[in-house]
């Protein structure tokens, strides 16, 4: 029997969700780089139309105080070779006192039933590859790294240049982009 209970993200887990990005964020050497508010994260999470999802562990032996000592954020993506959506997995940590209990990988087995259940043909998730032990963990759960792929990200300044130079509507551009 688990000491801890896997289930979706509540509106009052935001605050425990945000402090667990915070830790990741130390953890992946970028301390700083957390630009996300409570607000924010309520209104990606909670908006009537929600680009993402979670989820968290919440520790049973915490006396009946609600504890969340992991989480799992993530978003769909889309396959144009299978034809179906995937699950992206933006972030997942567990508290270093909660680790080696089997949290993390309750988690991904929630995920990965989540796509089984609606046919969705991908689960995926980047690792920095200095983070051996996470790569060793993804592995004895049968995930492969995805060799001679490289992500490429364009932020801030380079973004807004990009953007800039796109045409305007109607000018070649093809139709309008919806907002969602």
């Amino acid at each position: 029997m688990n000491d801890f209970v896997i289930r979706p993200i509540e509106p009052d887990d935001v605050v425990a969700v945000l402090d667990l990005v915070v830790e990741l964020a130390r953890y992946e050497r970028e301390p700083d780089a957390v630009e996300m508010t409570t607000a924010g994260l309520d209104r990606a999470l909670f908006d009537p139309d929600p680009k993402l999802f979670g989820h968290v562990a919440v520790d049973a032996a915490s006396d009946g105080a609600r504890s969340i000592v992991a989480m799992a954020v993530w978003f769909l993506n889309f396959s144009t070779w299978r034809g179906t959506h995937g699950i992206y997995l933006e972030d997942l940590i567990v508290h270093p006192d909660a680790r080696r209990r089997g949290i993390g990988a309750a988690l991904l087995a929630t995920l990965a039933q989540v796509c089984v259940e609606r046919g969705y043909a991908r689960f995926e998730w980047s690792v920095l590859d200095w983070n051996t032990p996470s790569i060793d963990f993804y592995r004895s759960l049968g995930a492969v790294g995805m060799d001679g792929w490289t992500t490429f990200r364009l932020t801030d300044d380079a973004l807004r240049a990009l953007a800039a130079s796109a045409p305007a509507s109607g000018e070649g551009a093809g139709p309008a982009v919806p907002a969602h």
